[in-house]
């Protein structure tokens, strides 16, 4: 009798085991699925820069629309290194200021100024004609901004001739016409700028101006000139990184520095010091 009922339980009993080993949901023979791959930060970096140099790529195909997308999406991650966002904030601003939406434009020159103060444009988008004039007014409010707050106070006189002629050969410099900005700054100072910070900004802006016109030997001799005024002048990050003039300004501080520590040890003996220096042309 034992006998009959464990061989009526025990199909029962396997079904029930068998049962147990099928999970909720799935068929008896159906594998489980494997566990989705994890995404970590340093795939979601390469996947924005990936993005970065898709839309490089498109935009030097002319393939604006997908260019911003994609150069968007690439900072969108907030992955990218500083240097790798500017240039990503500088193709943005290419293409707002060629479609003629130039607050977009400066908008994003800014943010590239800000984001990576070394940013700066090669010498051939620096003379683009669209976007040339824009970067260079961006450049030059950042500078006048960064000089305001270092405490330089605001003067509410009237503006003289002198000034005047520094104002409107600032203007015809962020304009991109190298050659009347250099004539009138260079009026500004020989009619007497009252101010020391405007005579650097004219003798800079000058240097900047020549150097652009490839006049090298003038720039120069424009860099070296401004030690006479201000003995510490060094240009900002930014400036210094200009391909325009980078190794001029570089010779003209150590002609400067050479000059001055010459002229302190003069002094220091008792001799007159030495006139102001001009570099030879070459």
């Amino acid at each position: 009798m034992r006998t009959s009922i464990v061989a009526l339980l025990l199909p029962v009993a396997l079904l029930i085991v068998a049962g147990c080993d099928a999970l909720p949901g799935t068929r008896p023979d159906q594998k489980p699925s494997a566990a989705a791959p994890q995404i970590t930060e340093d795939m979601l970096r390469e996947r924005a820069r990936e993005q970065l140099a898709l839309g490089v790529k498109q935009y030097d195909a002319g393939d604006f629309d997908n260019s911003a997308k994609n150069l968007q999406g690439s900072l969108d991650h907030g992955l990218l290194s500083k240097q790798e966002q500017a240039s990503a904030r500088k193709y943005l601003a290419f293409i707002f200021c060629a479609a003629g939406r130039e607050v977009q434009c400066r908008d994003e020159f800014r943010k590239a100024f800000e984001i990576y103060p070394e940013f700066a444009l090669t010498a051939a988008e620096d003379g683009h004609p669209v976007w040339g004039p824009v970067y260079r007014s961006v450049r030059t409010q950042l500078i006048a901004e960064r000089e305001a707050a270092a405490g330089k106070p605001m003067t509410l006189l009237p503006r003289g001739k002198a000034e005047g002629l520094l104002a409107d050969g600032l203007v015809k410099y962020d304009a991109g016409e190298f050659d009347a900005a250099h004539k009138l700054l260079q009026a500004a100072l020989t009619e007497g700028l009252s101010d020391k910070a405007d005579k650097v900004k004219a003798m800079k802006f000058s240097a900047f101006s020549t150097c652009l016109l490839a006049k090298y030997h003038d720039c120069r001799n424009e860099f070296v000139k401004i030690y006479d005024v201000d003995p510490n002048f060094d240009l900002t990050p930014a400036e210094a990184g200009h391909p325009s003039w980078t190794k001029t300004f570089a010779s003209a501080k150590a002609i400067a520095k050479r000059k001055l520590e010459r002229e302190a040890r003069q002094r220091a003996k008792g001799t007159p010091p030495l006139a102001p220096v001009t570099t030879p042309k070459k």
